[in-house]
């Protein structure tokens, strides 16, 4: 397992955003934008089990996750690892992560879903350290 030391936690833990990108059925990639977090351990972001990120995650659990710093971003990094879902708590994350990233409440949260990615594999640009 790779770790992030806390200035690459950073990265996931201010209003930055990520790409995940997930596997279909036949293999192919699927990425969307997403609100991105950190949990001391996993990168955590949130979805529903209605879009294709929950359904592709269900059946192949490998997922890529790449966050970017909005002030420079040529400073990234990319966790590979594979994906925990988790309904617990996943309606006060997305209230917490629409404040963190709107300023306000996430109306009708609709079932959602704590995904986790505990880092196998970290890709680092722009880091000096």
């Amino acid at each position: 397992m790779a770790t992030l030391t806390e200035r690459q936690a950073r990265l996931l833990l201010d209003a930055n955003f990520a790409v995940v990108t997930t596997l279909r059925r036949d293999g192919s990639p699927h990425s969307t934008i997403v609100w991105i977090d950190w949990d001391g351990e996993n990168a955590v972001f949130n979805t529903t089990m209605f879009r294709a990120k929950g359904h592709n995650l269900t059946r192949d659990p490998r997922v890529s996750v790449a966050v970017w710093d909005h002030d420079d971003p040529y400073r990234y990094l990319t966790i590979e690892g594979s994906a925990v879902l988790d309904l617990e708590g996943a309606d006060a994350h997305i209230e917490k992560l629409a404040q963190q990233y709107w300023g306000r409440g996430y109306e009708n949260p609709r079932e959602r879903v704590i995904v986790r990615v505990r880092p196998e594999r970290v890709y680092l640009y722009g880091f000096d350290e």
